[in-house]
């Protein structure tokens, strides 16, 4: 374990030896400095962990504790392996490719592995609620684990996700997105959802120039205002359950995702 401090946030690394992965994988804490003895926090897991190193995630956590506009959360950044595109993705479902191989091995190394080493490295038995965040098929990762284990997530954050993920390739001739984009299949065809669970997108107006149906949106909003439209149909009110931010200009890199952050904490952990 290596740590870092800064004026209000301390950042540790550590390193779990994961059976199911058969790697070890590099995760970091962030933790404020001013955290009560006796509050009971909340737990914010982050996929992609390497990226919030690259937007220097301590400053912006250190602004938002200063400017007292959020308090009480544990971050926790999961650094990807290099077989990213097998270990994220769906887990009960693989791409058109075959990709997300491992996604179920991931949520074994999630449940068996990480949560209880950060239960016993932290010294917090139990967490107010817990939250998955991620971008891009991380963010798609985060979502299908919150989705699929109500009972234990809350809230999800997705950050230019990969929510065009199918089982059948768009240039098929029957290819149907309405059908065969595999988020949003699982959400039409869950029958009792989480009424707790609580979703945050961002998507930016240059996130990508794909538009494979033509109707001048890019696919990823396109894609993204789709699954909002799935989960308002289960009764998600998007108003106080949902949240969609649409940067404008915003890109699929961490530069727009360090800019949509602060709205994503502040949404889910603001104090009023």
């Amino acid at each position: 374990m290596s740590a870092e401090q800064t004026a209000g946030i301390l950042v540790t690394e550590h390193l779990i030896r994961s059976v199911h992965l058969s790697r070890e994988v590099i995760i970091d804490y962030y933790l404020p400095q001013s955290f009560p003895v006796t509050a009971e926090p909340s737990l914010l897991l982050i996929n992609d962990g390497q990226d919030l190193r690259t937007m220097v995630f301590e400053d912006i956590l250190e602004d938002l504790y200063g400017a007292g506009e959020i308090s009480n959360l544990v971050c926790i950044g999961i650094h990807c392996g290099t077989d990213r595109k097998n270990e994220y993705g769906t887990a009960n479902i693989l791409d058109y490719k075959g990709r997300g191989a491992r996604a179920a091995l991931y949520n074994r190394f999630i449940f068996e592995e990480l949560l209880p080493y950060v239960r016993k490295s932290t010294g917090i038995a139990s967490f107010r609620e817990k939250s998955f965040a991620g971008f891009s098929l991380g963010g798609l990762c985060a979502l299908d684990i919150v989705w699929n284990h109500p009972q234990e997530f809350v809230k999800t954050g997705v950050f230019s996700g990969s929510l065009w993920w199918r089982d059948k390739d768009q240039a098929d001739a029957d290819f149907n997105e309405d059908t065969d984009r595999i988020m949003h299949r699982q959400v039409r065809q869950t029958t009792n959802p989480a009424p707790w669970l609580r979703f945050f997108f961002e998507v930016g107006t240059q996130d990508e120039t794909a538009d494979r149906n033509n109707n001048g949106v890019i696919d990823s909003i396109d894609d993204t205002l789709g699954l909002i439209d799935e989960l308002v149909k289960k009764g998600y009110r998007r108003d106080s359950a949902i949240r969609f931010l649409e940067l404008k200009d915003g890109k699929h890199d961490v530069p727009t995702w360090a800019i949509a952050f602060p709205y994503f904490l502040k949404w889910g952990w603001g104090v009023e």
